[in-house]
């Protein structure tokens, strides 16, 4: 069985769990079996990761929360205590297999997006288990450059009331989230300010292209600060980041590419096909016509599942998966530490250019 796949980049690091000889079954279908084996695995790989120069190091894994208390993308465009549980869950199962890397953003189901801040949902989680355990908790949170927000102080004031929201006095990363129409210098001030004022351990961006993610860098290497990562769409079928010299980029100054949507919002578990696709706005993305298109990459994904090495991840990209449960978040777990054959890697590859989906940030090209 596959439990989880992901291939995110540069030194080609492979996530696989593991897989036994029998047949294919959805990542839900195989969760109590990876369970136990998730977690193991995990616990002995437990090793950690620089955020670029920063001095600051998460899980070689992460997990987004993107889909907590998310109406609008997520969930069906409702929100219940059924769906609280399970986010729960998947909190605390992460933790349980050693991951404690958690990525959410100001916007993730603030407003009109949904019913509740996923920030304030992350803070809710890390105090309830804090009641049952000391643990060490990296957050990662993002600013909102909407056209109404002017000047460096405004990041940090956006920085606050997140802090307010997580229930903690610092973060271990603030990211950039998009590029601003206007006053990015500025926003970078604010980032810089608040690695001064110890709100914030390391800085990053996210969706930034090349010629951005440059000067960026060279505007806080100025002031002392370094720029620890770049997040950015990047799974097997979507590699933009390779094609448009952000991942090379990053390789040269040393800063980390935090991998959002690793399997393809689900589209890479098998879970999805053309007689089932996802529902909501994910459904105009891996649409039928698309899923059916991806079917030979997915049977060749669990026909050479069984073909894996028992070796780290490599280069210079940490993956932040969305769990949604306890059992993705075990899977996505039991991934850890495995890698395919490079000949099986670049089969893989070669059979993913095939079926490019469209998708992207449009501040990408820019």
């Amino acid at each position: 069985m596959i439990t989880a796949l992901q291939v995110s980049g540069g030194g080609l690091p492979l996530l696989f769990a593991r897989r036994r000889r029998r047949a294919f079954r959805p990542p839900q279908a195989v969760a109590s079996d990876a369970a136990a084996a998730a977690e193991g695995t995990a616990r002995e790989d437990g090793g950690k990761v620089a955020l670029g120069g920063s001095g600051v190091a998460v899980t070689k894994l992460g997990v987004g929360a993107w889909s907590w208390g998310d109406t609008t993308y997520w969930n069906e465009f409702r929100w219940d205590d059924t769906k609280l549980k399970a986010a729960k869950g998947a909190f605390d199962a992460s933790i349980d297999c050693g991951i404690t890397f958690f990525d959410t953003a100001e916007v993730y189901g603030a407003g009109v997006s949904g019913a509740i801040n996923s920030e304030s949902l992350l803070g809710r989680f890390i105090k309830e288990r804090q009641r049952k355990e000391q643990v060490d908790v990296a957050v990662a949170t993002k600013f909102a450059a909407l056209p109404w927000r002017f000047g460096r102080g405004s990041v940090i004031c956006a920085l606050k009331a997140s802090l307010d929201r997580l229930g903690v006095s610092s973060v271990e990363l603030y990211q950039l989230h998009w590029p601003g129409i206007w006053g990015n210098e500025d926003y970078l001030d604010g980032l810089g300010d608040a690695v001064e004022q110890g709100l914030v351990k390391a800085v990053g961006v996210s969706n930034y292209s090349e010629k951005r993610l440059r000067d960026a860098y060279e505007r806080l290497r100025k002031r002392g600060v370094p720029l620890a990562s770049n997040q950015v769409n990047y799974s097997l079928i979507y590699r933009n980041p390779e094609e448009n010299g952000v991942k090379a980029a990053c390789d040269e100054l040393g800063v980390t590419l935090i991998a959002y949507s690793p399997i393809a919002q689900g589209a890479l578990t098998g879970k999805y096909t053309p007689e089932s696709p996802p529902k909501g706005p994910r459904g105009r993305i891996y649409t039928p016509e698309f899923l059916t298109k991806l079917q030979p990459l997915i049977n060749r994904i669990k026909e050479i599942g069984g073909s894996y090495g028992r070796t780290s991840t490599q280069g210079n990209v940490v993956p932040i998966p969305g769990a949604k449960n306890a059992e993705q978040a075990r899977e996505f777990a039991g991934a850890l530490g495995w890698s395919l054959a490079p000949d099986e890697v670049e089969e893989l590859r070669s059979m993913a250019r095939q079926v490019k989906p469209v998708i992207g940030f449009p501040v990408e090209k820019l």
